[in-house]
């Protein structure tokens, strides 16, 4: 069974930064693709970056030149770092395969305001 725990959201002003971490258990973390969804209220959840198994990533325009993706197959971890945040990042991110192992971890909250 699938476990994915993300963690590392808070609350930050305009222009700070943030750093996502996901540990994934029983997933075969290292031989997966991987990516960083969000989901703001009202919205339907997004994908904002994505990260092969052998490291080339990806992202959405909305978030190109800001966010960097990254993994530790290590230690079964998926990161994004999170520079420049503005208020539309506002959101509950969470992580998972491509394609999705079917269970989502509960998320973290990012809340960017003033």
């Amino acid at each position: 069974q699938v476990h994915l725990v993300e963690s590392g959201g808070g609350l930050v002003q305009p222009g700070g930064s943030l750093r996502l971490s996901c540990v994934v258990s029983g997933g075969l973390f290292s031989i997966k693709d991987m990516a960083w969804h969000r989901q703001a209220p009202g919205k339907q959840r997004e994908l904002v970056a994505a990260i092969s198994s052998s490291g080339r990533a990806n992202y959405a325009d909305s978030v190109k030149g800001r966010f960097t993706i990254s993994r530790d197959n290590a230690k079964n971890t998926l990161y994004l770092q999170m520079n420049s945040l503005k208020p539309e990042d506002t959101a509950v991110y969470y992580c998972n395969a491509i394609p999705t192992y079917g269970a989502w971890g509960q998320g973290t909250q990012v809340t960017v305001s003033s």
